[in-house]
């Protein structure tokens, strides 16, 4: 049974020694995530996170991420505070830990599914995450489109603030169905926004869309010309 569901974005930025200098440019967005991931991690036995990746694979507690390739020399591993394992992690995994860590300490003992082009319809995510037989909640890494300003990675795409709202409409609304339906109405062009995220926010979509949501939005914007969200849903 999934008790709650909690919506960040991944900007490499968002850790703090990766953004340096400009790390509070980010606070508002930062403190949006940690208020998030405990408001639907507390009641829970185990904390799942969800987001893209080349592969569809589970990870384990002992997975780890690095951010080198950002220029630091800092390593997260998912849910255990001391892992030898390779760095498996993509990036949107990669900030979700550091995320996981920094909100709830480095022993959650959180996993992690990476949704990768080849994830197949809703019943293997039911599978893979086992919620069936535990109680758990969701956490969803996913950013919007990369081109709502002329400074953003993509350029300015001028449908790229309409598609940004109606995800986030669809996020405040606390409704499974109506964010499906919103990203099913927009799949075509996400693409072209430069948005790799519609595939594990349908899968949510999906797992969710049969239970009632108390919603929030707790953040919305684009700082950096690409579109980030923070919701939480919990359970009525």
């Amino acid at each position: 049974m999934i008790s709650g569901v909690a919506f960040c974005p991944h900007p490499p930025l968002l850790v703090p020694e990766v953004a340096a200098g400009a790390a509070a440019e980010l606070d508002d967005l930062r403190g949006a995530c940690r208020a998030a991931i405990a408001r639907i991690a507390a009641p829970v036995h185990r904390l799942v996170l969800l987001g893209a990746g080349p592969v569809s694979r589970a990870h384990a507690p002992s997975a780890r991420g690095a951010f080198a390739g950002y220029g630091v020399t800092l390593d997260v591993t998912l849910g255990e505070s001391r892992s030898s394992a390779p760095t498996a992690l993509p990036l949107s995994l990669t900030v979700g830990a550091w995320l996981v860590r920094d909100t709830l300490g480095p022993d959650a003992g959180a996993i992690a599914f990476e949704v990768g082009p080849d994830f197949g319809p809703t019943d293997k995510a039911l599978s893979a995450l086992a919620v069936g037989r535990a109680s758990c909640a969701l956490l969803v890494m996913g950013d919007g489109s990369a081109r709502r300003s002329t400074a953003a990675p993509g350029y300015r795409d001028e449908r790229a603030e309409a598609f940004d709202a109606g995800v986030a409409d669809a996020l405040r609304s606390g409704v499974g169905y109506r964010l499906n339906q919103r990203l099913l109405d927009s799949d075509a062009i996400a693409p072209e926004l430069l948005c790799a995220s519609v595939p594990v926010w349908q899968e949510v979509a999906g797992l969710t869309e049969a239970a009632r949501w108390r919603a929030e939005l707790l953040y919305e914007g684009a700082p950096y010309g690409v579109g980030y969200f923070v919701a939480a849903w919990t359970a009525r």
